[in-house]
C-alpha cells in the first residue's frame, strides 16, 4: 500500500536550508528523513523562488518524490480557504494514486488553523495519519484526545449565514417533516428554512433542480408541513403521460366521452382536492395542456372531459422541473403566465456537487436504508463500507445525483462478498462519467454561488492537457498554444492545476533551451 504524506510548508522549513545545523532540519525534512514515504503533496502559499530554493535542497535530502501545490491564501487563518485548499490537493492525491492507500497528515507546518483543519478532514473526508515533529522528540504519531464531531465544521469554516438566520427565527422550533432530507451543508440550510417558511402557506411551489437531486422528497415535506398534511397527496409525471391523454388524467373524464372511455375517470386535480398536486417534469407539458393547467390553478375549477360543468377544486400545487423554466419561456417552450402563477414561491434544489459536506452523510443514511431494505434477503450480510471506498465515493462527481449514489450503493452491496463494501466494489459499481463538459461557464446561475476557483482550475486543467497533447509533451510550443509566455511559466502553471504530461528524456524542451542551460 502507497503511503503519501501531505503537508504544507512553514516559516520553519523555509529557513532550514541555511540554519539546520544550529536549529534542526524543519518539520517536513525531518518528516521525510524519518519515515519512508512514496510520495510528499506540499502546499504552499509562499512566493515561488523561496520555495523553489527549498525543494531544492530538500531533494537532495530525501529521494522522496515530491509534488507542489500552489494556493493563494488571503490569510494565514482563513478557515474556509485553507479547508478548500487541503481538500483539493487530498482529492488530487488520491485520484492519482488510488483510494487504496494511506494518507498521511503533517500537524507541525503552518499555522494552527493550517493544524485544525488536517484534524477536521482526518476525522471526517479522508481517514489519516496525523503525525507532528519537534528537534526535540522527533517525529511521531499525533494524539488527538478527542474527536470533532462534523456538526461543528461548518461553524468554524463558514461565516455565519445572517440571511439564514433571519429566515429560521420564525420557525417553529422543530420540523420533523424534513428529517429525511440529509444534508449539513449551508446551501441546503438556506433550501430547507425557506422550504419550512413556505409549508404552512397554500402558495403555489415551484421547484428546480438538475435529476435525482430528490424533488419528490422536498415536496412531500413540504406538504407534511402544512395544514394539508392529513389531504391526500397525488404526484403526477407530467413527461411521462402520453400527449392525447394528458388532458384525461389530469382533470378526468364523462363516462362515454371518447371511445374507450367505458366509466367516468376521476383525474389528479379532482383526487388531490383539499390536498397537494405534485406536477413532477412541469417543464414537459405541451403549451396546449399548459393553458389548461393556467386555469385550473388561476380560476381553482376543472371540467371533465366530455362535462359542461365545472368542478371547484381546492389543490396546492408543487410543480418541479430539471429544466430552467425562465430559459424556457425566453424561448418560447414555457407560457409565461403560467410561469408565474407557478413560482410564487421558488426553490432551487443544488446539485450534489454544491453540496459540500453532506456527500459522506448521504452514504451513510443510504447504506442503512439499503441494510434495512435487504434485511429479509436470504444471506444477506449487513454491510459498511471501507474508509479506502468512501474516499473512492467522495471525489467521484455524481452527476445522477442522490439517486445515482443509492442505486451505485446498492450494486456494490451486491457485489460485496463479505460485509465490508471494499474498493473494487465501489469501483464495479460505478458509472463512469461522461467527457462531456458544460461548456457554458458564463451562464451558470450565481445566486446559489459558484465555485471560481474550480471553474478556472477545470479550464486551466483543460486546456493545458489539449496543448501538450497536441504538441507531444513539448511544453515551449505548448506554452504558445495557450499564450503562456515561456516553458517554466507552464510548467508552474501544470504543477498549480495538477496537469501531467510523460516527457521524452529531452524533458519537452527544444535543442535551443538544452543549449541555453548548458
Amino acid at each position: 500500500m502507497r503511503n503519501v504524506l501531505v503537508s504544507w510548508i512553514g516559516h520553519a522549513d523555509l529557513k532550514a536550508p541555511k540554519e539546520f545545523q544550529t536549529a534542526g532540519l524543519g518539520p517536513l525534512a525531518q518528516a521525510v528523513s524519518a519515515r519512508r514515504f512514496d510520495e510528499a503533496a506540499i502546499l504552499s502559499d509562499y512566493p515561488q523562488d523561496r520555495v523553489d530554493d527549498y525543494l531544492s535542497w530538500l531533494k537532495r535530502l530525501s529521494p522522496t518524490p515530491l509534488r507542489l501545490y500552489y494556493e493563494s491564501l488571503s490569510g494565514p487563518t482563513q478557515f474556509g480557504e485553507i479547508y478548500q485548499a487541503a481538500a483539493r490537493a487530498t482529492s488530487d492525491v488520491i485520484k492519482r494514486h488510488g483510494a487504496t492507500l494511506q494518507l498521511t497528515f503533517h500537524l507541525s507546518p503552518g499555522t494552527p488553523a493550517m493544524a485544525a483543519v488536517w484534524i477536521i478532514l482526518s476525522k471526517t473526508r479522508f481517514p489519516a495519519e496525523l503525525i507532528e515533529s519537534s528537534q526535540q522528540s522527533g517525529v511521531r504519531t499525533a494524539s488527538v484526545p478527542f474527536d470533532i464531531s462534523a456538526e461543528f465544521i461548518p461553524d468554524l469554516l463558514r461565516k455565519p449565514d445572517r440571511e439564514l438566520e433571519r429566515l429560521s427565527a420564525s420557525l417553529p422550533p422543530e420540523a420533523p417533516e424534513f428529517a429525511d432530507i440529509v444534508h449539513r451543508s449551508a446551501a441546503m440550510k438556506r433550501l430547507i428554512a425557506k422550504a419550512r417558511r413556505v409549508a404552512p402557506r397554500s402558495v403555489p411551489v415551484l421547484i428546480e433542480g438538475e435529476s435525482g437531486t430528490g424533488k419528490e422528497l422536498l415536496a412531500r415535506a413540504i406538504h407534511m408541513a402544512s395544514p394539508r398534511r392529513d389531504k391526500p397527496f397525488a404526484a403526477v409525471n407530467c413527461g411521462a403521460i402520453p400527449v392525447e391523454l394528458l388532458e384525461s388524467e389530469l382533470f378526468g373524464h364523462q363516462k362515454g366521452a371518447f371511445t374507450g372511455a367505458a366509466q367516468t375517470h376521476v383525474g389528479y386535480f379532482e383526487a388531490a382536492n383539499a390536498g397537494t398536486l405534485f406536477l413532477d417534469e412541469v417543464g414537459e407539458l405541451p403549451l396546449s395542456a399548459q393553458v389548461k393547467i393556467l386555469r385550473a390553478v388561476q380560476e381553482k375549477e376543472i371540467t371533465r372531459v366530455g362535462a359542461t360543468k365545472s368542478i371547484k377544486v381546492d389543490v396546492r400545487v408543487i410543480a418541479a422541473t430539471n429544466r430552467t423554466l425562465v430559459e424556457e419561456v425566453a424561448a418560447g417552450r414555457f407560457r409565461a403566465d403560467l410561469f408565474y402563477r407557478l413560482a410564487v414561491a421558488m426553490l432551487h434544489l443544488p446539485p450534489l456537487r454544491e453540496r459540500p459536506g453532506d456527500l459522506s452523510l448521504l452514504i451513510d443514511r443510504l447504506l442503512d436504508q439499503i441494510n434495512h431494505e435487504s434485511a429479509s434477503e436470504p444471506g444477506y450480510l449487513q454491510k459498511k463500507i471501507s474508509a479506502s471506498a468512501r474516499n473512492l465515493l467522495l471525489i467521484h462527481p455524481w452527476p445522477g445525483n442522490v439517486r445515482e449514489l443509492l442505486n451505485t450503493l446498492r450494486r456494490a452491496a451486491i457485489w460485496s462478498d463479505d460485509s465490508t463494501i471494499g474498493t473494487e466494489d465501489v469501483r464495479d459499481a460505478l458509472i463512469p462519467p461522461t467527457t462531456q463538459e458544460n461548456t457554458d461557464i458564463l451562464s451558470l446561475p450565481i445566486e446559489q454561488g459558484v465555485d471560481l476557483p474550480g471553474i478556472v482550475a477545470g479550464v486551466a486543467r483543460h486546456y493545458l492537457g489539449l496543448a501538450l497533447k497536441k504538441t507531444n509533451g513539448n511544453k515551449t510550443q505548448a506554452a504558445k498554444l495557450v499564450g503562456i509566455r515561456n516553458y517554466q511559466t507552464l510548467t508552474n502553471w501544470m504543477h498549480k492545476y495538477g496537469v501531467d504530461v510523460k516527457e521524452r528524456n529531452d524533458g519537452g524542451r527544444s535543442k535551443n533551451e538544452r543549449k541555453k542551460e548548458r
